[in-house]
C-alpha cells in the first residue's frame, strides 16, 4: 500500500509499446511531489511489444490510491486485479480496462471510444466532464457490475454505462446523448438538465422530477441493440432546458408512479 497517492498515467500501453522492460522501468510517475521512476514504486516483469493493440498490463496488489492509469490510451488491455484510484482510463479513445474490485471517481471520465469493465463499485462522476467543462463521455461503453456515486454520466455526450447496482442521485446531469442503464434502484434527480439521450431505471425510482413529461408507457426498451423487457413508463425531458431526453422509468418496481396514467 501506497503512503502517498501516486499519478501514474504512465502506464499505458501506449507508453509501453516499443520499449525494453528496463526503459518502462524508467517511466516517470509521482508519489506525493516527489517523481519516481516505476520501478521505485512498482514490480515490473515480462516484455512488451512494437504496437500497443498488442500489450497487455496486468496490475496486481492494491492500487486504490494510484491515479490516472490509462490515461488517453488507444489501444491495448489493462487488468487490474484488485481496486483502482481516481481518474482511471481518462480520457481514453480505445482499448479495454478491467477490473476484478471496485474503482474510485472519476472513472473513465471525458472518454472517448474504448471499454472499461468494472466488477465491483465505482464512485462519483462516472463518465464525467470535469468542473468548468460540458464535455463528458463522448464514446465507448463502461459496464460496472456494482453500483455508482452521484452524477453517473454528467455532461454525456455519447456512448454506454450500465450499472448493475443502484446509482446515486443526479445520474445523467446535463446529459447531451448516449444511453445509461440502471438495473438497480437510483436515489433520485435522475435527468436533471438532460437535453437529450436516455435513461432506463429498472429498480425504484422515488420520484421523477416535476419538469418531465409523461409520454407513454413502453413495453420494452432497446439498449445497445439488445431488448431490455419492462412495461416502462416514458417521461420527456428536461422541460426546463427545452429538454427531448428520455427516462424510462420501471412500471412494476414503482406502483407509486401510477398517478401518471391519467395524463396519457
Amino acid at each position: 500500500m501506497f503512503q502517498f497517492p501516486v499519478e501514474a498515467q504512465s502506464i499505458s500501453p501506449d507508453n509501453f509499446a516499443g520499449k525494453t522492460q528496463e526503459e518502462i522501468a524508467k517511466s516517470p510517475a509521482w508519489e506525493g511531489n516527489k517523481q519516481r521512476a516505476l520501478s521505485e514504486l512498482f514490480e515490473i516483469d515480462g516484455e512488451s511489444t512494437d504496437k500497443p493493440e498488442d500489450v497487455s498490463i496486468q496490475v496486481h496488489g492494491d492500487v486504490h490510491r494510484v491515479k490516472r492509469i490509462g490515461f488517453a490510451m488507444t489501444a491495448g488491455e489493462i487488468i487490474i486485479y484488485g481496486d483502482a484510484g481516481v481518474h482511471l482510463g481518462e480520457e481514453m479513445k480505445g482499448g479495454r480496462i478491467s477490473v476484478g474490485g471496485s474503482a474510485d471517481s472519476w472513472l473513465g471520465a471525458m472518454m472517448k471510444d474504448g471499454t472499461i469493465e468494472v466488477k465491483g463499485d465505482a464512485g462519483d462522476c462516472v463518465g464525467a466532464a470535469y468542473r468548468g467543462s460540458v464535455k463528458g463521455m463522448q464514446g465507448g461503453t463502461i459496464i460496472i457490475h456494482g453500483s455508482a456515486g452521484n452524477e453517473l454520466g454528467n455532461f454525456m455526450r455519447k456512448g454506454l454505462i450500465k450499472v448493475y447496482g443502484n446509482a446515486a442521485q443526479f445520474a445523467g446531469l446535463h446529459m447531451k446523448n448516449g444511453t445509461i442503464l440502471i438495473v438497480g434502484h437510483s436515489d433520485g434527480r435522475v435527468g436533471a438538465e438532460m437535453t437529450g439521450g436516455k435513461i432506463i431505471v429498472n429498480g425504484k425510482l422515488n420520484e421523477v422530477l416535476p419538469t418531465f413529461l409523461i409520454d407513454s408507457i413502453k413495453p420494452k426498451v432497446k439498449v445497445d441493440g439488445d431488448e431490455v423487457a419492462g412495461p416502462f413508463y416514458t417521461f420527456v425531458g428536461d422541460t426546463v432546458e427545452e429538454g427531448e431526453g428520455k427516462l424510462y422509468v420501471s412500471k412494476t418496481a414503482n406502483p407509486h408512479l401510477k398517478f401518471y396514467e391519467q395524463f396519457l
